[in-house]
């Protein structure tokens, strides 16, 4: 589901820029991680903990099938040689039904995942946006560019211009979503991309 995350947060379209007048002067620029800033939201931690509880079931149900494949796969092959043609050709037929199980689990499974996150990510996007865009307006800036993707023009930015940690915290006191408890594994997205 960490890949989804990722996966996820490329495909949400970039926001329109808010209409207002520049301000006098030179321009202040910050850069931020905006996956991360997202990801690493208390909501945005709460909701990706939620999700693995909900698909925690259907794992276990996937894993427990591809470990009776596994256990039949090497009955098979110890027990192969002695079986009769017609039992060689059930028990075969027995583990390839097991495997079109396991493939269509795996791939619904999938595609359910990626599609939750994908809508869980957008929601809390789209509020964490919100939450930049006043804070920059708040700070002054005139642009703020994005580093948490592959494909990022930020080259290289000064740690002080990095406004990561501060959107998280902002949006953590706007949202009132309470901490996670130590010790939860990071949602997806947590690493920020080191600008260059």
């Amino acid at each position: 589901m960490g890949m989804a995350m990722c996966a996820a947060a490329q495909s949400l379209p970039a926001p329109a820029p808010a209409a207002a007048a520049a301000p006098a002067g030179p321009p202040k620029i910050a850069v931020i991680a905006f996956q991360v800033a997202v990801a690493q939201t208390n909501e945005g931690q709460r909701n990706y903990t939620d999700l693995e509880k909900k698909y925690a079931p259907r794992e276990q149900k996937a894993k427990a099938l591809n470990d009776e494949i596994e256990s039949l796969t090497k009955q098979f092959q110890a027990q192969g040689a002695n079986l009769a043609d017609a039992e060689r050709a059930s028990r075969l037929k027995a583990i390839d039904d097991k495997k079109k199980e396991l493939d269509r689990l795996t791939e619904d499974l999938k595609s359910d995942g990626n599609q939750d996150v994908q809508q869980m990510y957008n929601t809390l996007a789209s509020k964490v946006f919100d939450v930049l865009s006043a804070y920059a307006a708040q700070q002054g800036y005139t642009m703020v560019l994005d580093m948490s993707q592959q494909t990022t023009p930020v080259l290289y930015a000064a740690p002080s211009l990095d406004i990561t940690k501060a959107v998280i915290d902002a949006y953590n006191t706007k949202s009132g979503v309470p901490a996670p408890p130590p010790g939860l594994p990071a949602a997806p997205g947590a690493q920020a991309k080191p600008a260059h």
